[in-house]
């Protein structure tokens, strides 16, 4: 193993770099080049069927039979011109991955003449079987039919030569398998709720779309010192590695000059991102030595969380001919930062007007205060669930660290949009001006001008507002972004939707709508103001006032997946359509067995590297150090050798104590794989086994620093983080 390490590090010497050439200086020339997007379509099919289409991804009706076949035939029309001889329905399961099946155009007809063949019935429905994936019972093995269906929203695409079809994934009696499906449904119930609620103000506005704007973090670390590290191979994360003598203390890297072979990496991903219509828009160096983002520009929720995807699988690929790994999980090394996927979200209308885009008009300042206050309200009435949907065995690692978002869900908003609402709240005098427009005047018609240009931000909270959007910041970088923001959407709708029954009722009285949607604003402020917290979440203090405030703290995985399962949210998930109680206890389900497995795997590496790769080396290196001794002693140097003798007794503690404290997590291991109960499992898993880990870490971390450099078998931090 110790030879696999210095092999892999003479390999950095002979890197050549990889020569980057972009298709032309200008990115509109090949932009989206390898998607059957619109103008692509108007290529090649009908207008009549375009315009079939484009109702179709706005209103969200079914494609008639005429025009799938239509689509279908253009399709592979276009994908064959450009060399593909190969279609897959690309989906994703409940995996955090995508899937796909690949089929050929090719078939014989009925004289057993070769042709091409792609028709409606290939491009709208397949049944893929994929009968392994996560079900959650939902699919019994000798059931296990399955079917994609097309999702003409998010188009079609090339990748590695195959044309790839978006769809959902669902099971033969109709239930989502997927994450997409659901996203779908929710996006529906925010755009209606939200329609409703601009017609108080607009009665022009009959579409509200979410956007979404994910920023992607991760690490990049050779491929020669990752195929190395065991750990890193097999669980995504280094289990093992003392902290270098430097890593992020002094920020140089953040936002420093990127390194040539990594900024080839970053070139060559931008290209063929940009051939799939992914507007990759920004790149730098993050905080953390050896780690990176890139942010896209806004787009529609459902097409950017296919594009999120895609990204991620795009880089691996990418990064394979650079003879480098990209590292998504939140936290792969110890002692420094994580990496996350920061959800910035919004909402806008059919004209384009994004309503949580402040301005100086007082009407549009009174939609801009009610979907503001009603996003809070619904982030103070379900922050549990919104925790939930953040759960995983890698985002605990991070959540609750120095350097991101606390596991306590809070709203941060900024010192002039907090004395805005405080004002709201205290201003029981609201009256009506009538002019050339009828508008309210609440004491302060309109937000100071300076929060249209001020991009305010607390990096440690969880779910802040960034000036015209709200970042969720607690994702996490593996993460698929579709669930969380499945239930952002849901809950955002049931707040409108209650919102609007609120503000009717009073109407119904004979107040005033411009008075009676203020008043409502008022007791929505007041009831959600426990949520709103300005100051540092990472603060001793603030755990403190949160508790004080009725705000949980759920530290790991398994507890906060229970809130995806109370009453409350299986009311929600089935008042809106979204999920099934079936499909909720599923996924619960199928989170908590994820979660086992996560942390069996990382048991299981620890074990084997601690006993078959750490402890021999370690006894190898302190039986030179008894020769040296035995040395000392021959020539009559008893006294030089006292100090070499107390390395050898520190080297045989780590050495007992790693060996005792894995036997006790095999042990609680096995003791765990008993229970019967998903849950519970996952909790003695959580509880009994992975407390181990750090035991176990901190031993053989003490040993990396005693034992002789030229033994040590894995890639050191050092290596990881800095070479280059």
């Amino acid at each position: 193993m110790a030879h696999l390490r210095f092999k892999a590090l003479e390999t950095l010497n002979d890197r050549q770099p990889v020569k980057v050439v972009p298709p032309s200086n200008k990115i509109s020339d090949y932009y989206g080049e390898n998607v059957f997007g619109v103008d692509a379509m108007k290529r090649y099919i009908s207008s009549d069927a375009v315009k079939v289409v484009l109702s179709a991804i706005e209103t969200g009706e079914k494609i008639d039979a005429v025009t799938a076949d239509a689509v279908a035939a253009g399709m592979k029309c276009w994908a064959m011109e450009k060399g593909v001889t190969h279609y897959t329905h690309w989906f994703q399961p409940l995996t955090d991955a995508t899937a796909e099946k690949h089929d050929s155009f090719f078939d014989l007809d009925e004289n057993g003449k070769a042709l091409e063949k792609f028709k409606a019935s290939a491009l709208v429905q397949q049944e893929p079987d994929a009968s392994s994936f996560p079900n959650g019972g939902i699919r019994s093995t000798f059931e296990a039919r399955g079917y994609t269906a097309w999702d003409p929203s998010s188009p079609a695409f090339i990748m590695g030569g195959t044309l790839c079809i978006p769809t959902i994934f669902v099971s033969y009696t109709g239930e989502s398998l997927d994450n997409k499906a659901p996203l779908l449904k929710s996006l529906a119930a925010v755009d209606k709720a939200a329609t409703e609620v601009c017609q108080f103000f607009d009665k022009d506005i009959t579409k509200v779309t979410a956007t979404l704007g994910p920023e992607q973090e991760y690490f990049l670390v050779d491929a020669a010192l990752f195929n190395a590290r065991p750990d890193l191979l097999m669980a995504g994360r280094t289990v093992f590695g003392h902290a270098p003598s430097r890593g992020q203390q002094l920020d140089d890297h953040y936002f420093g000059s990127i390194p040539p072979r990594v900024n080839d990496f970053m070139v060559d991903f931008e290209i063929e991102a940009l051939k799939l219509g992914i507007p990759a828009r920004t790149r730098h160096n993050e905080v953390a030595p050896g780690q990176y983002e890139m942010a896209p520009t806004f787009e529609e929720c459902n097409l950017s969380c296919d594009h999120n995807q895609l990204i991620r699988d795009l880089m691996h690929k990418v990064a394979e001919k650079h003879g480098l790994k990209v590292l998504f999980h939140e936290k792969p090394f110890a002692g420094i930062n994580g990496s996350g996927k920061h959800n910035n979200w919004a909402l806008s209308t059919n004209f384009g007007k994004n309503l949580l885009s402040p301005s100086s008009k007082p009407k549009e300042n009174l939609i801009f205060l009610t979907f503001l206050v009603n996003v809070v309200k619904a982030v103070n009435d379900y922050a549990d669930l919104l925790r939930a949907s953040i759960a995983s065995a890698g985002n605990d690692h991070r959540l609750g660290a120095n350097e991101a978002p606390p596991a306590i869900i809070s709203v941060f908003l900024g010192t002039q949009l907090s004395e805005v609402l405080d004002e709201l709240e205290k201003n029981g005098n609201v009256r009506i001006d009538k002019g050339d427009n009828m508008y309210m005047k609440l004491g302060i018609n309109k937000i100071p001008e300076l929060l249209l240009d001020n991009t305010d931000r607390n990096r440690t909270s969880p779910f802040a507002f960034t000036g015209n959007k709200f970042e969720f910041r607690a994702v996490g970088s593996a993460a698929n972004s579709a669930s969380p923001m499945t239930v952002l959407n849901t809950i955002v709708a049931e707040t409108l939707v209650q919102f609007k029954l609120d503000v009717d009722k009073q109407i119904d009285k004979g107040v005033k709508k411009e008075v009676a949607v203020a008043n409502v604003l008022r007791d929505y402020t007041l009831a959600s103001k426990k949520i709103r917290f300005e100051g540092n979440g990472y603060s001793d203090e603030w755990v403190k006032e949160a508790a004080k405030r009725g705000l949980n703290n759920v530290m790991t995985t398994p507890q906060a997946l229970d809130f995806w399962i109370t009453p409350k949210v299986k009311k929600l998930f089935e008042k809106h359509g979204i999920y099934s109680e079936r499909e909720l206890e599923a996924r619960y389900e199928i989170m908590q067995e994820n979660y086992i497995k996560k942390i069996q795997i990382e048991g299981r590496v620890i074990g084997d590297l601690a006993i078959n790769h750490i402890i021999p080396t370690a006894i190898e290196y302190q039986n030179k150090l008894i020769l040296n001794v035995k040395g000392l002693k021959d020539i009559g140097l008893e006294k030089e050798a006292k100090p070499v003798i107390e390395v050898i007794k520190e080297i045989s503690k780590h050495i007992n104590a790693i060996q005792t404290d894995v036997d006790a997590m095999t042990d609680a291991r096995k003791k765990a794989n008993i229970i019967e109960h998903m849950p519970e499992r996952a909790k003695a898993y959580c509880d009994k086994v992975k407390p181990y880990f750090e035991t176990i870490r901190y031993a053989v971390d003490k040993l990396e620093l005693i034992v002789d450099d030229e033994m040590w078998p894995l890639p050191k931090y050092r290596e990881l983080l800095f070479l280059r």
